[in-house]
């Protein structure tokens, strides 16, 4: 499939409206994490308190996302992500008054740690439902499994585009109203958006646990995607601030923005092809080749280059960015028991999230030591390790219960439920 093939058939399953919905309600994540920095930092005057507030509410929806997404699996989607949108509206408004009122730090912090648990993680919950969606539709053998790579690849340039217009949109409410606007508008979008999503007609009903322990996230092969995850996310955080850095030693600061979304355009497009790749290129083989493409391509950021040598070396690193991140939640449909996909796609984007969080840290460390190359180098560590995992690590027999050769005698036939699309 090309990439308006693979929108196009996103939109035959479910329609325009729920990919939007989907999309503004999972922006809240990273607006609230750049927002908390920006707000804190603001009413405080400390970077250091603002770190352990943003560092709070991640950790919080690390360990929450994973209980909401079971909790999902079991009674359905409609009511948690409903009612945890809601709520996580109304902490997140506490939380913005609390700071206002000169509220101690721990007192931040756990109210930052409430309201990160109870985000609902939208795009395990949205990968769940397009898998579902797809299993009831027309689809069979290897169209179905192209179908599943095309939620894939969408629901991965969502999460890229997510990281990367929520920090703008942040960067324009601050700068047009105020900090403390950033964040609301945070708690608005997930208020709305996420009420919207649950009440989609697509959400799904729960499934019935699985007796026997086969429907068990603790097996190797979901529990080892976890870590070129987290690498994933060490890279982010690596990335952005070494782009940051670069920028303000150049007197350009303002610009940082800018540099760090052209590796978004490249690494979503690149995401979107990967639907057209041809069935015999398995998704262990995607992930490792786009493993390595994410270590090498990191090379040439320490060349010494200007702006615009800069500029073109993250386009071409972004186009391993969207291959490493759709081949590794692929990776994760087929490792998942049916029974608990969104909480095992909770739990793998968790660590994403942290590695993020984490890598965020350690590169500001680096930058004020080494410059922006100690950051880029976070970075270059990351594709590494991710690599050597995959290459090592990673058995592709572990992920073959779903290829299409091993289900075309097993597959269930289910009819095709009507009237979902343009709903």
């Amino acid at each position: 499939m090309s990439p308006l093939q693979t929108l196009r058939r996103m939109h035959e399953v479910a329609g325009w409206p729920l990919l939007l919905a989907s999309f503004l309600a999972r922006l809240p994540i990273s607006m609230a994490l750049i927002g908390l920095l920006t707000l804190v930092t603001s009413s405080t005057g400390s970077v250091g308190s603002a770190g352990i507030v943003a560092g709070a509410f991640a950790l919080g929806g690390a360990v929450g996302g994973p209980v909401i997404a079971r909790f999902a699996d079991r009674r359905g989607q409609r009511r948690p992500v409903l009612v945890m949108s809601l709520v996580d509206a109304a902490l997140i408004g506490a939380l913005v008054a609390a700071v206002a009122a000169g509220a101690p730090l721990p007192a931040l912090a756990g109210l930052a740690a409430v309201g990160g648990a109870c985000m609902p993680q939208i795009g395990p919950m949205a990968r769940t439902r397009w898998v579902l969606l797809i299993k009831r539709g027309p689809w069979r053998g290897a169209e179905r499994e192209r179908s599943v790579g095309a939620a894939m690849a969408v629901e991965g340039v969502l999460d890229e585009a997510s990281f990367v217009l929520g920090p703008a949109l942040v960067g324009v409410l601050t700068v047009t109203l105020s900090p403390a606007a950033s964040v609301l508008g945070a708690g608005v979008l997930i208020g709305v958006f996420g009420a919207h999503f649950a009440l989609h007609p697509t959400a799904p009903p729960g499934s019935v646990p699985v007796r026997g322990g086969s429907d068990r996230i603790a097996t190797p092969a979901l529990l080892l995607l976890t870590v070129p995850m987290f690498c994933q996310g060490l890279f982010f955080g690596g990335m952005s601030t070494g782009v940051t850095a670069f920028a303000a030693a150049s007197g350009h600061a303002d610009l940082s923005g800018l540099m760090y979304a052209v590796m978004g355009v490249s690494s979503a497009t690149a995401g979107l092809m990967m639907a057209s790749l041809p069935a015999g290129f398995t998704l262990t083989a995607r992930t490792r080749t786009a493993a390595g493409a994410l270590f090498l391509f990191t090379l040439p950021l320490y060349l010494p280059l200007g702006a615009v040598g800069l500029a073109v070396a993250i386009f071409v690193l972004g186009a391993a960015i969207g291959p490493h991140i759709v081949s590794l939640f692929g990776l994760i449909e087929r490792a998942a028991p049916p029974s608990r996909l969104s909480q095992s796609m909770a739990v793998v984007l968790s660590s994403l999230i942290l590695g993020q969080s984490l890598g965020s840290m350690v590169a500001g460390t680096l930058a004020d030591g080494f410059g922006h190359q100690g950051a880029f180098a976070l970075a270059t560590v990351g594709g590494l390790v991710s690599l050597t995992v995959t290459v090592l690590v990673l058995r592709s027999r572990w992920y073959e219960r779903a290829e299409p050769s091993r289900t075309a005698s097993g597959v269930r036939s289910v009819t095709p439920a009507p009237g979902l699309r343009g709903r």
